[in-house]
């Protein structure tokens, strides 16, 4: 099906993290109505199971782009998380050419974001940034499905890599905390896919090398 390319919504998962990718996702129709009917919300909203069905009817109904930020990447920035974000969505308008977007704003300011993200835009949409867009605008909450399905693929397949159980990969996982930890302990490094440019992982890090100075004490 051809879709005359009007309405894009675009949002990220996995901003926080102490382990993953950071994710931006956008997804194009020429009308929101059916997706106001297949119910789609905040992705936090949703089971994981919900997730993946909705995440699967929505990539049948529109045209959807995704762009995964490795942890390392993010490390090798010397830009804000913000200025990141808002080069990741510029891409993702560009491929797709709406004629107007509606952005989940990471910045406090929410005008400061939609300036920041069309100052590298080469297509000119109308921009709309607004906290929370997920819960307002139907395209964003598909944007965040798609965006929060993809990075637990991501953190599926990191996981099984390393051979442990399933992680979320966030500050406020204490599974992913005490695995991190411990991994660290044993190896004297932490694993890959960590962002090693974190407050709290850098204390993480330093911590360690205190302890094994005074090990020598």
């Amino acid at each position: 099906m051809i879709l005359t390319l009007v309405l894009c919504g675009v949002d990220e998962a996995g901003r926080g993290p102490a382990m993953g990718p950071l994710v931006v996702a956008a997804v194009a129709v020429d009308d929101d109505g059916p997706l106001r009917k297949m119910g789609v919300k905040d992705s936090k909203k949703l089971t994981p199971e919900r997730r993946t069905e909705l995440a699967i009817s929505i990539r049948e109904l529109a045209r959807v782009e995704v762009k995964v930020i490795p942890a390392a990447d993010i490390d090798a920035r010397g830009d804000t998380l913000n200025e990141l974000e808002a080069e990741a969505f510029a891409e993702l308008l560009d491929r797709l050419g709406p004629t107007e977007a509606f952005l989940d704003a990471c910045d406090t300011n929410e005008g400061r974001f939609a300036s920041m993200v069309g100052s590298k835009l080469r297509c000119h949409p109308i921009l709309v940034a607004k906290h929370r867009a997920d819960d307002i605008y139907p395209v964003v909450s598909a944007a965040s499905i798609i965006a929060k399905t993809v990075r637990d693929a991501e953190m599926h397949q990191i996981c099984t890599g390393l051979g442990i159980g399933p992680l979320s990969g966030y500050c406020g996982d204490r599974h992913t905390m005490e695995f991190l930890e411990g991994y660290l302990k044993e190896h004297g490094s932490l694993p890959p896919h960590t962002r090693m440019s974190w407050k709290n992982i850098r204390k993480m890090s330093s911590d360690s090398k205190t302890a094994k100075l005074s090990d020598w004490e």
